[in-house]
């Protein structure tokens, strides 16, 4: 217990949080047709496990640590900032039957730091746990869809991201409430914790080299879809 309370203190340090805030609505889902349902503003499939919600380019330049956050959060350092809620976006990942991965948690150190140690997570886990993260807008009056890492350049090497998924950490509850939620961490590149999603690839514990790709990325304000699937065909994982 005593370990929880730590990671659950450095998660409210990462957003900068003294303490908690009141409690949001319990969410509605509403059932659309046969598979597909919505909880506010995202949209997902029971089928092909898909989910969608809308956002908006927030940077085209400048250096990133996030690549999604609410429109309340940390937008100085995000490329695309969105209305929804955290908590509805995790509903849908668990409704969808995602197992979250705490491989990018740290575990804390004895005088309540961290202490640069990683949880061991399964193979089975991870992989259940990895997405694809996909954005789409209209471009031309055209719907253009690419992987949201073509959008993000390697500043040293000036490369995009590689191609690849990322992880469904989950973020975490404390007292009833959402950290995500709290924070407004959507999906960070570089490691936070608190986030729903995660990078997990190189170079994701520095904060000096992530950056919007030049002419790739629409103009600040361009409305897009964030669309995540799971990496694997495979079934998921069975509930906890």
């Amino acid at each position: 217990m005593l370990t929880r309370l730590v990671i659950l203190s450095i998660l409210f340090a990462s957003c900068g949080l003294a303490e908690p805030e009141p409690e949001p609505a319990k969410p509605s889902v509403k059932k659309i047709d046969d598979t597909h349902y919505q909880v506010g503003d995202v949209l997902f499939d029971s089928k092909s496990r898909e989910i969608r919600f809308p956002a908006n380019v927030n940077m085209t330049e400048g250096l990133l640590e996030y690549i999604i956050v609410h429109e309340s959060g940390k937008l100085h350092e995000s490329l695309l900032s969105t209305k929804i809620s955290a908590l509805h976006l995790n509903l849908a990942f668990t409704l969808l039957r995602f197992t979250p991965s705490r491989e990018l948690c740290p575990l804390p150190n004895a005088t309540g730091g961290t202490s640069g140690n990683f949880p061991e997570v399964p193979d089975e886990t991870k992989a259940a746990a990895r997405v694809m993260i996909d954005v789409e807008w209209k471009q031309d009056d055209k719907l253009r869809r690419v992987p949201i890492n073509d959008w993000i350049q390697h500043g040293i090497k000036s490369t995009a991201m590689p191609s690849g998924p990322w992880v469904y950490g989950g973020s975490d509850f404390s007292d009833g409430k959402y950290v995500a939620e709290l924070c407004g961490d959507i999906a960070s590149i570089f490691l936070a914790p608190a986030a729903v999603l995660q990078y997990p690839g190189e170079d994701y514990a520095d904060d000096t080299v992530w950056t919007p790709f030049p002419k790739r990325v629409p103009a600040v304000g361009s409305e897009v879809t964030v669309i995540i699937t799971p990496q694997l065909t495979q079934k998921p994982l069975p509930p906890p």
